[in-house]
């Protein structure tokens, strides 16, 4: 499992309120924005499982790879937190996929019953309020179909894990107009993934890097 922090202390969570105000940051156009060093608003730890490749038949349709990825989220924050999955999938090949979309019922539901945990949910079903406390995590799966199993690298962008946000301003080239932009900050998960990935059965595609970004 692929751990994003070490649970805060109170006293830690109280420092990080007084000294940051909540909200978002004004950032420079042209600089870079970065996650702040210590979180400043409300924040999941996230646990990663594997990223794996399957192949579910789909009625009418036959055998089709999809890429699929259980977590846990647990609240160590001082109130209870709403919790809304939403992850991408990108490819060095520049593709991007959503979680969810394009994904019949039917797949969802085999792929828990392979996973054989009546403690994971989908990624509808794990919508809602997440109670204070390890005893209170909540564990998910998310699919994506698997359209080009011939990439080299592939990141998972894990939002709404945090409150921390940032406005950008990036500079239009056509008109000279500056444009606004609201960061959220947000789990990149990155694999390696060389070769064709159509032979790989279902061994967990490498763990390369686990980083905050702001997106």
């Amino acid at each position: 499992m692929t751990r994003s922090r070490t649970p805060w202390t109170r006293p830690l969570r109280a420092l990080a309120i007084s000294v940051v105000a909540l909200g978002a940051t004004l950032v420079a156009p042209g600089a870079a924005p970065e996650p702040a060093p210590i979180p400043t608003a409300w924040e999941f730890e996230f646990d990663a499982g594997p990223l794996r490749l399957a192949y579910v038949d789909v009625p009418g349709v036959g055998s089709r790879p999809y890429f699929y990825l259980t977590y846990t989220v647990t609240n160590y924050w001082s109130a209870d937190l709403l919790y809304a999955p939403d992850f991408y999938l990108k490819t060095d090949e520049g593709e991007i996929l959503r979680s969810g979309e394009n994904i019949p019922p039917v797949v969802t539901a085999e792929m828990l019953d392979r996973l054989g945990n009546p403690l994971i949910s989908d990624q509808i079903s794990i919508l809602g309020n997440v109670l204070e406390g390890p005893e209170n995590a909540r564990s998910g799966v998310v699919i994506w179909p698997a359209t080009d199993l011939d990439v080299d690298e592939i990141m998972v962008f894990a939002a709404n894990l945090s409150g921390e946000s940032t406005v950008y301003w990036t500079k239009d080239r056509e008109s000279g107009q500056r444009r606004r932009s609201v960061l959220r900050k947000t789990l990149m998960l990155r694999y390696e993934t060389p070769g064709d990935l159509a032979n790989r059965g279902g061994e967990p595609l490498e763990l390369v890097d686990t980083v905050w970004v702001m997106r």
